[in-house]
């Protein structure tokens, strides 16, 4: 056996380990400096932290679908989400109203990049305004021409063109829902074209019980959940009122106090279990891009950890951020990859979910007089319930004889 060694490392080891090299034209890694988006891989952009790191550096700008890389034959409540606080106030989104805007804004890419970059679940303010339903900060509780930014349906029409062109995908909207309008909110996603995908009222759980498999809800194309906090839409329009299937952490400045994580006031405590999904916010009451980057790092994974033990030794399955690419390196999706290795195989990350069976295949070429193996790989899942799995092979040529031998490996965190 100790012959066959030389072999497995030159497979496993360009596998397990990279050589550092200086870098560009996308050869750049996470960390590695740069001076350019172009310079850095697949998922990486190109971006300077000065409370993190000097220079610029390649920082993740996408998610790992959890779905792809493990599966989605768990209930929804088995996963973890990224969300978009405010997804709608934009950076740089022109006035719709004909007047200069004058409020603050939380994100930098409009919902559509939100969405193709991994975010799953967008927190929008939807207000009486102009006679119609607009997304909007306010003053007073109301919205005004210099707090508007733009007809609600606009980027429901954005969500819309996101589901039909991945239908294996679902995207939650959580609404702070000023809207009075009798039937406004139905009148405005109907118009959207979204009830297609409209997840019902009567087949949300209650009482803690599980959710419906994700790849039930995909089968059934009942890929939009809507919250709204306004509880008697659920009378009148059949939404879902939020905090009925979901506790929620105090959100602003108050739900980044270190070693602490309350409820919002309107919802349960964030341990009763008879809601079972947990919504985590943390984001500063009045944003700061420049230092969100420094918010969205460690800070944001402690709080995770922080919630856990106050939700009753339950991870988020929603995470609210503010200017959710800006970070130290992995920011956001780290944590969100966090979230999901911890749920779906109680590890740190999702990748290691994931392990390799490697089945040997004895051959009979020689290579300075030993055997050597070539090794079919097969992505299996330390996870329950599932039954699929991704081959791949690496040499199956000249086979004698077969001999099979069960490996598993931690796929390393990349």
């Amino acid at each position: 056996m100790n012959s066959l060694l030389p072999c497995l490392f030159v497979v496993i080891l360009p596998i397990l380990y990279n050589v550092a090299a200086d870098c560009s034209n996308g050869s750049c890694k996470l960390l590695d400096e740069c001076s350019s988006d172009g310079d850095c891989g697949a998922g990486l952009y190109c971006f300077s932290c000065p409370l993190g790191f000097l220079g610029s550096r390649c920082v993740r700008s996408t998610i790992t679908n959890q779905f792809k890389l493990v599966n989605n034959s768990l209930p929804f409540n088995k996963y973890a989400f990224l969300t978009t606080h405010n997804a709608f106030a934009i950076d740089g989104e022109p006035s719709h109203t004909g007047v200069p805007r004058v409020t603050v804004t939380n994100q930098e890419d409009n919902v559509t990049q939100q969405l193709n970059n991994g975010v799953r679940a967008l927190m929008l303010d939807t207000y009486d305004f102009d006679g119609d339903v607009w997304l909007c900060h306010s003053f007073g509780g109301q919205c005004h021409d210099i707090t508007a930014f733009e007809p609600a349906i606009d980027t429901l029409k954005e969500i819309e063109a996101f589901l039909s062109e991945n239908p294996s995908e679902i995207v939650t909207i959580i609404l702070e829902d000023y809207v009075h309008a009798p039937n406004g909110l139905t009148k405005v996603f109907t118009e959207a074209g979204l009830m297609k995908y409209w997840f019902p009222l009567t087949s949300m759980p209650r009482n803690g019980q599980d959710w419906p498999l994700v790849s039930d809800m995909v089968a059934k194309n009942q890929r939009l959940l809507v919250f709204t906090s306004i509880k008697s839409k659920e009378q009148s329009e059949g939404i879902a009122y939020q905090w009925n299937f979901m506790v929620e952490n105090q959100y602003g400045d108050g739900g980044r106090k270190e070693g602490s994580c309350s409820n919002r006031a309107e919802s349960p405590p964030l341990n009763d279990k008879s809601k079972s999904l947990v919504l985590v916010n943390y984001f500063r009451t009045v944003p700061l891009k420049e230092i969100t980057c420094d918010d969205n790092s460690g800070g944001l994974i402690n709080m995770l950890h922080t919630c856990y033990g106050a939700a009753g030794n339950r991870w988020a399955n929603f995470v609210a951020v503010d200017y959710y690419k800006r970070s130290e390196g992995g920011g956001s999706f780290q944590a969100v990859d966090t979230l999901n290795g911890k749920i779906l195989c109680g590890c740190d990350d999702v990748h290691t979910c994931v392990v390799m069976e490697l089945t040997s295949i004895l051959v009979s070429r020689k290579h300075k007089h030993n055997l050597c193996w070539y090794l079919t790989f097969k992505l299996v899942y330390n996870s329950t319930n599932t039954n699929d799995f991704l081959c791949f092979s690496l040499d199956q040529h000249h086979m004698l004889a077969h001999h099979h031998k069960k490996i598993l490996v931690t796929r390393p965190t990349i």
